[in-house]
């Protein structure tokens, strides 16, 4: 899974009509209503939405015939496999009728070629432990844990004779780093997962 990096646009003409997507990440519903809230435009004719956090997706038509907007919009969510994002597309009617199938592939079109154009991040389920060590292990097990990826280090904590490294590790690879630290170490540094 992926989300953005940043928010951004992507605009387009299609039959005299204008067209303009906006996506952005977000953290949860309340960040999603704010987005939709912030990017649409109240001169335009339509503003058409879609966005999801995990399981939990909303979508809107905005005035367009049913199934015609918003979950064309979702689909370019989900078919770019995108989490904690939201899309709102707008549109200025330009006289020329599109038809269900032309507002399907105008909205759903117009939101997957903004998402494409945008940089994005993957998104690494992580769990946080607790790596204590003596001293004379300290740099070997930092150096390990900064080529393992996805590995985060958020606090060192030192005592008389070693460090507390509390980091956060990628849920799939967990196990195998951790019982990585005890092997290079001959058993001397100790993983804890915090509950």
């Amino acid at each position: 899974m992926f989300t953005l990096q940043a928010t951004a646009t992507f605009e387009q003409e299609i039959k005299k009509g204008r067209f303009r997507a906006t996506a952005g990440p977000i953290t949860g519903e309340q960040a999603a209503k704010d987005f939709v809230a912030a990017h649409s435009d109240a001169a335009a004719n339509h503003n058409c939405f879609a966005w999801r956090i995990g399981q939990v997706y909303r979508f809107s038509d905005d005035g367009e015939p049913s199934g015609t907007g918003g979950k064309p919009i979702l689909q370019a969510i989900d078919g770019q496999t995108l989490d904690g994002v939201a899309v709102v597309v707008t549109r200025w009617f330009g006289g020329i009728l599109l038809g269900s199938g032309g507002l399907v592939r105008a909205y759903g079109g117009t939101a997957a070629a903004c998402l494409r154009a945008t940089d994005k991040i993957e998104l690494v389920v992580r769990v946080e432990a607790r790596v204590t060590c003596i001293f004379s292990d300290l740099a070997l097990v930092k150096a390990r844990l900064a080529t393992a990826p996805g590995v985060r280090l958020d606090n060192e904590r030192f005592f008389e004779t070693g460090a507390e490294l509390a980091v956060a590790l990628p849920e799939s690879a967990a196990d195998a780093i951790a019982r990585m630290l005890i092997d290079i170490t001959a058993g001397r540094a100790t993983v804890d997962f915090d509950a």
